[in-house]
């Protein structure tokens, strides 16, 4: 077969495609670009927003009107939390979230009963709360990539007001400690210079093996197993930053001092109703924990403007929250309503206000943005190299800031870059020939 897969959503779906992409290898298919004639086209879908829907039924509607014969499936969030809608598109097969490994061979079972005259969609969507083990996949990815991603958690049980993720997701379920550290050696060994630990709340790994394990002990194993290999971590929660955790994570070599934490609103009484587990006194604690620990770390995270009841007090104080925290970066979202939470059945604000204030929050952002760039004048980082990019080669830093310096054939390498300027978005720099960075 030939099999196009598109891909929407966050880095866990990125995962499990690629995993999806060596099983199809595996069996003797051949994986093509989405955009080239296959026989099969399969949908990994999101469904964090409404916005996240109607992109996956746009991508099925246009998939089915251009290749009307090919088998089209559809797997991921959507189908797991709206399968009644799923089943009213034209699609061939649907599969949620659970079982990857099966799910290739539904795509074979698909390809013969369709050729055999199937008029019924093969289904199989679980029971997202039932599930209790970890679904191993390999990790990695296709060639040609220098950064590898390692999903070391599944599920989530915050039950965030605004969330349909646990729904879709289930309970935590973690990747077994001596399993993740074989796997960051496998990576190692097949030439990935950096490893991602991601999940849908690393934060919770661990939580389901009842043996006092936490995240630190993870990252510690995962160091050790793939040493001088970069160790990046996905986005956490705020309870996760102790002063334990900064103390043994600061003695880990290998560890990028980028931190995402989620935030969501800067103000108590909207965490609240976000039913987030922290207000602004604890997440500011993390913050500082960081800056004092680390030199300069990139502090990112994620906001969400316009949530139901909002008030512009209530907006004014997020706004003076995140200058204070000094993000290094930042991604902005308005509220968006998924029907069936507990914030769906609040008090809505207005579209257009919510609007606004993303604009307001996002340009505040970009002058926190530009101010740590600026920070980085001057500073010496080692930079993994990965593509041309207008007449240079570009990279990220440790902190995850992308780097343009000189030089050709320089993709999967590390070299130490001193950085000379900011140029829009990216930090420019000089490379020091004399030694090879980890």
């Amino acid at each position: 077969m030939k099999v196009a897969i598109y891909t929407l959503g966050c880095k866990v779906n990125q995962y499990e495609t690629q995993a999806m992409e060596q099983a199809i290898h595996a069996r003797g298919h051949q994986t093509v670009p989405f955009s080239e004639a296959a026989d099969v086209y399969v949908v990994n879908t999101c469904s964090v927003t409404a916005v996240s829907d109607q992109k996956s039924r746009q991508v099925l509607h246009r998939v089915r009107r251009q290749h009307p014969e090919a088998v089209l499936a559809v797997c991921g969030c959507y189908p797991q939390t709206h399968a009644d809608d799923v089943r009213e598109l034209d699609v061939d097969l649907i599969a949620g979230t659970g079982d990857r490994t099966g799910f290739i061979d539904l795509l074979e079972r698909t390809v013969v009963a369709k050729a055999a005259g199937m008029t019924a969609p093969l289904e199989a969507v679980d029971q997202s709360f039932e599930r209790r083990v970890f679904e191993v996949l390999p990790a990695g990815g296709m060639e040609n990539r220098t950064r590898a991603m390692l999903k070391v958690e599944d599920g989530c049980v915050n039950f965030c007001s605004y969330c349909i993720i646990p729904y879709a997701r289930g309970p935590v379920r973690s990747l077994p400690l001596a399993q993740a550290a074989e796997q960051a050696a496998v990576l190692q060994a097949d030439g990935y210079r950096e490893i991602v630990l991601t999940g849908i709340e690393i934060s919770s790994w661990g939580h389901d093996f009842k043996n006092g394990l936490t995240l630190i002990d993870l990252v510690e194993a995962v160091s050790a197993a793939a040493p001088g290999v970069r160790i990046r971590l996905g986005s956490l929660e705020p309870r996760t930053i102790t002063g334990e955790f900064c103390r043994r994570a600061s003695a880990l070599p290998d560890l990028c001092p980028q931190f995402h934490l989620s935030l969501q609103s800067g103000c108590d009484a909207t965490l609240k109703r976000m039913n987030r587990k922290y207000d602004t006194g604890r997440y500011l604690e993390s913050v500082e924990l960081l800056k004092k620990t680390f030199d300069r770390p990139a502090v990112t995270t994620d906001l969400i403007t316009g949530f139901p009841e909002e008030t512009e007090e209530e907006f004014e104080k997020t706004l003076e929250f995140i200058r204070r925290c000094g993000f290094a970066q930042m991604h902005i979202f308005p509220y968006s309503i998924r029907p069936g939470t507990p914030a769906a059945r609040m008090t809505q604000v207005p579209k257009a206000v919510k609007e606004e204030r993303a604009r307001r929050a996002a340009s505040v952002a970009a002058e926190l943005h530009a101010a740590y760039l600026q920070g980085c004048v001057g500073e010496t980082y080692p930079v993994l190299f990965e593509q041309p990019r207008d007449g240079k080669f570009s990279g990220h830093a440790p902190n995850y800031m992308e780097v343009l310096a000189g030089g050709t054939n320089l993709h999967n390498q590390v070299r130490q870059v001193k950085i000379t300027e900011v140029r829009g978005e990216y930090l420019v720099g000089e490379r020091l020939e004399k030694q090879e960075g980890r």
